[in-house]
């Protein structure tokens, strides 16, 4: 979401002849996220979001942007991959692979209200039920192995003391094994940046890059961790048992996955400390870049490992 690959108007225009989408009118920079090139796109027939992958090849794309298509027409609010001439939804642009999507109204929400983050858990309940008729799978690739991998590659970065509570939390998540609980397609990465919101209601779901299959709490943790977090890395509980609520309205938990819920809330934290200290020990180089602080995933499983109400 950040611009690491430069489009020029030119290149654009080219390379739209692929699409009956008219001519183009404006091409802008978007300047948030870490991961990929985004840009707004404004053609005769409206305006889209072009993603340029960064790291992702054109073989992996078709998951994504067919599991996009998939919720999509399933009413799960997520931009719909628009298909070039060829009925292909991704193809190379200055390189890279790239893609257009619909462009979805609403805004993202900075501080979340109660009755925003229990739409969101509702929207995230649908997603869920949505994805299990998803034919096509992909293991998470940011699973405990590259957890693992990742400590390796940062632990000579940090302080002592930080190192060791990170190899503590790794040592702690390989104690605790949850393949018995329900599984499904995840979004992964359902932070307050990645959801458009119109008021109190879901306008969208954004970048699926992250999505895979896995836990399904799993992703309500990830989820719970950044809409309910507050600047010190302890959870509003408020928002939490609103978003908890919401997201129990349409699929309750099962007691197996209520029980693992204090580890899983532990694991969205250590996954997104550890991709934050591999982006600020070792980031990508780009034209607008924007890297987020690791501290604070390090402060919410730090809370999350004396905390004794988990809000269910």
């Amino acid at each position: 979401m950040s611009v690491y690959t430069t489009v020029t108007p030119a290149e654009l225009e080219s390379w739209l002849t692929r699409y009956t989408l008219g001519a183009l009118q404006e091409l802008k920079g978007i300047a948030a996220g870490i991961t990929n090139t985004n840009y707004f796109v404004t053609t005769a027939h409206g305006r889209f979001v072009l993603t340029l992958f960064e790291t992702l090849k054109l073989a992996d794309l078709p998951f994504y942007l067919q599991l996009m298509s998939h919720l999509a027409r399933h009413n799960v609010p997520c931009p719909a991959p628009v298909a070039d001439r060829t009925d292909h939804f991704a193809s190379l642009l200055a390189g890279k692979p790239a893609c257009l999507v619909s462009c979805l109204s609403g805004r993202d929400v900075e501080t979340p209200s109660p009755a925003q983050c229990r739409a969101v858990g509702v929207a995230l309940a649908e997603m869920h039920i949505a994805g299990a008729t998803f034919p096509q799978r992909m293991d998470n690739p940011r699973g405990p192995a590259w957890w693992v991998a990742t400590a390796r590659a940062v632990e000579s970065f940090m302080p002592a003391d930080d190192a060791a509570m990170l190899r503590q939390e790794i040592n702690f998540q390989d104690n605790h094994r949850f393949d018995h609980l329900p599984s499904g397609i995840i979004h992964a990465d359902l932070f307050r940046d990645n959801v458009l919101m119109d008021g109190d209601k879901v306008a969208g779901f954004i970048d699926f890059y992250y999505a895979c299959n896995d836990i399904l709490v799993y992703d309500v943790a990830i989820t719970t961790n950044d809409w309910c977090g507050l600047p010190d890395g302890d959870i509003d509980p408020e928002r939490a048992r609103a978003l908890l609520a919401g997201y129990q309205s349409v699929r309750p938990l099962t007691d197996a996955e209520a029980k693992a819920w204090p580890v899983m809330l532990r694991a969205g934290g250590l996954r997104f400390w550890l991709s934050r200290l591999y982006d600020k020990f070792k980031p990508q180089s780009g034209e607008m870049t924007f890297t987020k602080d690791p501290a604070f995933f390090q402060h919410i499983i730090a809370k999350h490992r004396v905390r004794t109400d988990f809000w269910l």
